[in-house]
């Protein structure tokens, strides 16, 4: 990835458009332990989260992200206890998608912010790529190389 940070893809469920997030390291590792299915010895930040979470009897409906300003993305956790709705949370997205996954919950992106900063990678290409083929593989690597965070600064 360029300058080596990692990257997390969004991508819409009925359609061929991506999110490009860039996240710190630490957050990486923690969304893709969480995608893997795999627990650390000791409780990292976002398995606390989930574990207060439900100690407290509140419940992750969703996580959605919101907006982006400056290159900066932002996002909200969409929460509820048994009296309803609470106020949404605003949180790094990065931080959202690692206990989201933990949780289960829905990870949401309006069309609007998809319209402005989604990538459009037709599904044939996204097909090719999840097959893993070499040259397939090579060629998303290539496009994804020439993209920047500044490139979504809105």
């Amino acid at each position: 990835m360029p300058s080596n940070q990692p990257i997390v893809l969004l991508k819409e469920i009925e359609g061929t458009r991506f999110l490009p997030i860039w996240v710190g390291a630490v957050e990486a590792t923690s969304i893709a332990f969480a995608q893997q299915g795999l627990e650390a010895q000791r409780p990292l930040t976002h398995d606390l989260i989930r574990d207060l979470l439900e100690r407290v009897d509140i419940t992750l409906t969703s996580v959605h992200i919101t907006s982006i300003k400056d290159g900066v993305f932002y996002a909200d956790l969409l929460l509820r206890n048994g009296e309803g709705a609470i106020e949404p949370l605003s949180v790094r997205p990065s931080d959202a998608i690692a206990v989201a996954l933990r949780t289960k919950s829905n990870i949401m992106v309006s069309s609007e912010l998809l319209d402005e900063v989604g990538i459009d990678i037709p599904e044939q290409i996204a097909n090719d790529v999840s097959a893993a083929g070499d040259q397939e593989l090579e060629a998303f690597r290539e496009f994804l190389d020439g993209i920047n965070p500044e490139d979504f600064a809105g």
